[in-house]
């Protein structure tokens, strides 16, 4: 065992395959051009002085009224109405686990470190993701934003997490695919590695955590 007590592992892009390239097909389906959605968002965030996704992601708006806001803003942008209330199943069908990794953290549990998810998620969506992974058998801390009214890249969020594991930043690993949410858990204690293949985080992971003795998953696995 490494000095490290725990892994904080993201849940999207890094449990799963990558967010963006749902969010592409999704425009696709939908014959929009892309970045359609990240800037319908960004005009209601500069109209309305919050961002809608991020207010969703703290359980301040609901699923409902930010699809209700998206729509209206992109039949706005696009003189056409947008099928959003099958959003959240359509995304999730091009959601993926991420075998690789999910296979590597239950090795680590197997070698005794503790396992928490730190994710910025949706309240309405939680059976969704849940149903993914196997959560409850991997990983005795959750902390979805969209239930305590924090999100990445709050330090409120990485210390709410590491009091309820009850350990220090100092001893937790952390992993997550954007690199805003990595800085911030390395100002705040953690040290971290930034997700961009599970290749090359796994690799990264094991040697902070110890290196050759971490055994690696199979070439099936990945």
């Amino acid at each position: 065992m490494s000095a490290f007590q725990a892994v904080v592992s993201d849940f999207g892009g890094v449990l799963t395959t990558p967010l963006m390239r749902a969010f592409a097909a999704l425009q696709e389906e939908d014959d929009l051009d892309a970045g359609a959605l990240g800037g319908a968002l960004r005009r209601i965030a500069e109209r309305d002085g919050r961002h809608p996704l991020y207010e969703l992601e703290c359980g301040r708006m609901t699923e409902h009224d930010f699809l209700a806001e998206l729509s209206a803003q992109l039949h706005a942008d696009l003189g056409r109405e947008i099928e959003m209330h099958s959003f959240a199943e359509r995304y999730f069908a091009h959601l993926e686990p991420n075998h690789a990794m999910i296979a590597f953290l239950r090795s680590l549990r197997g070698r005794g470190y503790r396992l928490a998810m730190l994710t910025n998620n949706v309240r309405e969506w939680e059976p969704l993701w849940r149903a993914m992974l196997p959560v409850d058998e991997l990983f005795e801390v959750v902390v979805d934003s969209a239930f305590v009214g924090l999100r990445k890249p709050d330090p409120a969020i990485y210390r709410l997490t590491c009091e309820r594991l009850g350990l220090a930043a100092e001893a937790c690993l952390f992993v997550d695919d954007v690199e805003a949410n990595v800085a911030a858990a390395v100002a705040f204690g953690m040290t971290a590695v930034l997700f961009r293949s599970s290749e090359q985080a796994i690799a990264e992971m094991r040697e902070a955590l110890g290196g050759d003795q971490l055994s690696e998953p199979s070439r099936s696995q990945r």
